[in-house]
This record gives structure tokens, sequence and C-alpha cells, in this order.
């Protein structure tokens, strides 16, 4: 059985293991879309604010002025900044573009800062707290940036949560690419494994009580049937 061209992303796997089949609805046939949240709204307004000012100079409006002291710190590092800086993948791991017809895994650095042979990770929070604070995304951009700049033997990468003035590290090594993408082939393959099979079984998780959008899931909670 032949198995459909798709492609992923940190976020995309992270949805398809907390649900299939609030995966299927969303990314594959589409057919539900949900609605505007405020706290994704306000972290994509962050977002483009720090962008703007790391990259363009151009001045942070008043509102978000309690990021600058953060940003500040970034821009004195030394080397190249590459802000939003989007990467692809092809399915055999070569560097491609990151909307190339054979790209297969997306990914986008907030901040990639090249410094020779090393490189700092930048990912911008905006959560409250890092008490939840998962470095595993910034695994993955990591592995990416290793191939699109094979020079690069050393990373140190960071969750920088600008409300909650905190910074989580990680560091990642170019020699341990192989046995790092490793740790990620199961998922991946059970995310092929759907494809190939069309086969998306509900999962019950915290999301269904509340905060799905997959009403006439069996799992739902606010389901208008209920």
């Amino acid at each position: 059985m032949s198995v459909p061209k798709y492609t992923w992303s940190y976020s995309s796997l992270s949805l398809f293991q907390q649900c299939p089949r609030k995966y299927y609805r969303l990314r594959v046939v589409k057919d539900i879309v949900e609605p505007p949240q405020a706290h994704l709204d306000y972290g994509t307004a962050v977002h483009k604010a720090a962008e703007d000012y790391v990259c363009c100079a151009k001045p942070i409006p008043e509102k978000y002025a309690f990021i600058r002291p953060h940003l500040d710190v970034l821009i004195q590092l030394p080397g190249d900044k590459l802000c939003e800086y989007e990467m692809g993948l092809t399915k055999d791991f070569e560097p491609c573009g990151f909307k190339d017809p054979n790209v297969w895994f997306r990914g986008i650095a907030d901040l990639l800062i090249i410094n020779d042979t090393h490189a700092r990770l930048i990912d911008y929070k905006t959560s409250k707290s890092s008490q939840y604070a998962d470095v595993k995304q910034l695994e993955l951009l990591a592995l990416m940036t290793f191939k699109h700049f094979p020079k690069i033997t050393r990373i140190k990468a960071g969750l920088v949560f600008l409300v909650a003035s905190d910074l989580v590290k990680a560091e990642f090594d170019a020699d341990l690419q192989d046995s790092s993408w490793q740790k990620w082939i199961p998922e991946i393959e059970r995310l092929e494994k759907a494809y190939e099979t069309d086969v998306w079984n509900a999962k019950p998780n915290f999301t269904c009580k509340k905060f799905c959008h997959v009403l006439d899931c069996e799992h739902n909670g606010k389901g208008a049937w209920r």
C-alpha cells in the first residue's frame, strides 16, 4: 500500500501523539477549523515584535516593551542573526527549502545565530511560567540546523520565556545527530502508518472534556449531542 505524500513538523507530530483522530480532522481532511484563541494571537504579535526588533531594528510597540531587555542580550551575542528562519528536510534527511516540492519535515527557528562552527538557537515563549518547558522542539530544530549548516559542530539552544523572564537551556552536538534522530523515528513511523492505512483512532486526553473542537467524537465533553 502506497503512502500519500505528507509533511510534518514538531507541532503536527505533537498533535498526532495527542490524538490521531483530532490530527486527521484538523490536518488531513481539514473539515474542522479551530477558532482564534487570544493567547495564540498574543504570542504571534510578540514574536513579530521580536523579529522586527532583532533583525530590522524596528522599535518595539510600547505594550511589548518588557521583551526589550531579553532581546538586547541576544543582539549582543556574536554571529549572524537569522530571524524566523525556515528550514526543510527531505525524507532522505537532506536539507531543502521550506516550500520545496520534496519537503518532508518543516521547522522554523525564531532566532538562529551562526558564529563559525557554533550556533545559538532561540525559541520565544509567551506563557507565564516555564514549569512545563519542553526542549524537544529545540532538539528537532537543532537537528535541522546541523543539516543546513554542516560546518556547525555545537549548538547552544534555549527557550526564552519573555513574560516569565526565564531561560531553559539545552545543548546539542553534531556528532550525536544519528542517535538523536533514532528517538524520533518510532513516532514518525506511527504517523506514516496512519497515512498508509488511513486509520485514525481517537485517543482520550486532557483536551477532550473542554478544549477539543472535534464535537462529534465519542470522547468529546462539550459536543452538542451530549
